[in-house]
């Protein structure tokens, strides 16, 4: 069986965001009849179904004036609308793959993975097979779940060479409902990092918005003043020093794309091994023969960028409980943490 999803790609507006979802917020008229709240937005938005705009209003994502109504509220000269959808589909196949996944939790509404290195989260330009959802519908398929679309919906993404915890909703309406708290910022995401250097304190804040390069629109750039992308917080913590690079804790405030990737640059420390963003090469400590080839064995242990999405903490869109997730780090980053500590224990403090 095949399925068809939206191409994210092809959404410069939805790559900014790294979200898979969108805020609209509308101003009645001071000549507004009165009109029902899912007649008044499907008059404003396109390409939205009734069926969208029911689904957003169960899971309370239709504020008017700042409160929370039902599809049926009559909206008012001067009423405030804000809506926040999961991202209009535009259609691609997915066809159902046979690659392994690791399940951290499952429930009806949710289902919570671990995700290896090297995977791509969801089809797009290149990538059209061999993602995380062509695994999940293989899944979902073998598992004889009968879901509305076939592989569940994406509540977040993460990067294809970064590992870690990735929640899946299993419905229209519970994507819904997490991506309300992914708006409001509610859920709680912790990732581990290797980067380059010590940070100047072992405790901050890097703010600043993050856009698409103006140079080159492969990466994401920081614009502290403003001028380009969205607003983005990251607070880290160092955990371990190693001289040359420092283990480090980032938790995401937001979530744009490779935001802790490009806040770390801008901080100066790049995240080890990222090519993307400088960090493959030696940054720190002299190029003699010995280390030089000390770190090149780093980059062949570790041959990604050193970023695991750590810990991960939501409301369950049913039943309403708080759940809370925490995962190993993997091999690589294991082993690279490891030959660092050797290396800076047999190392004269001052020489590092």
């Amino acid at each position: 069986m095949e399925y068809t999803i939206t191409d994210e790609n092809n959404s410069e507006q939805l790559e900014e965001n790294n979200e898979l979802y969108e805020h609209f917020r509308f101003v009645a008229d001071k000549g507004q009849a009165l009109l029902r709240v899912d007649k008044f937005l499907m008059n404003r938005i396109e390409n939205v179904s009734r069926n969208k705009i029911q689904q957003t209003a169960k899971a309370g994502n239709i504020h008017v004036n700042g409160t929370v109504v039902k599809q049926n509220y009559k909206v008012k000269p001067d009423d405030v609308v804000a809506v926040v959808f999961s991202y209009p589909p535009r259609e691609i196949e997915i066809i159902p793959e046979n690659i392994p996944l690791e399940i951290v939790y499952e429930d009806e509404d949710v289902i919570v993975i671990n995700k290896q290195y090297n995977l791509v989260v969801h089809p797009g330009h290149g990538n059209y097979s061999g993602t995380l959802l062509n695994a999940l519908a293989y899944y979902f398929q073998k598992t004889s779940q009968q879901l509305e679309n076939g592989f569940g919906y994406l509540a977040h993404r993460i990067d294809k060479d970064t590992t870690g915890l990735l929640l899946v909703a299993k419905t229209e309406l519970a994507q819904a409902v997490l991506a309300r708290q992914f708006f409001e910022h509610t859920i709680e995401r912790k990732y581990q990092a290797i980067i380059w250097g010590s940070p100047k304190e072992d405790n901050g804040t890097i703010s600043g918005h993050i856009g698409r390069s103006l140079k080159n629109r492969k990466v994401m750039d920081v614009f502290e003043d403003g001028s380009h992308g969205k607003e983005a917080i990251t607070h880290y913590r160092v955990l371990e020093h190693f001289g040359y690079v420092t283990l480090v804790e980032c938790q995401l405030e937001t979530g744009r794309t490779h935001q802790i990737r490009a806040h770390m640059q801008h901080l100066g420390h790049p995240l080890f091994n990222d090519a993307w963003y400088g960090g493959d090469k030696i940054l720190k400590g002299t190029s003699f023969t010995k280390y030089k080839q000390f770190i090149e064995n780093c980059f062949k242990i570790l041959p990604r960028h050193a970023l695991h999405a750590k810990s991960l903490g939501f409301i369950h869109p049913t039943s309403g409980k708080q759940l809370f997730f925490d995962s190993d780090l993997p091999q690589d980053m294991q082993n690279l943490i490891e030959k660092w500590r050797n290396y800076t224990s047999s190392r004269n403090p001052e020489e590092i």
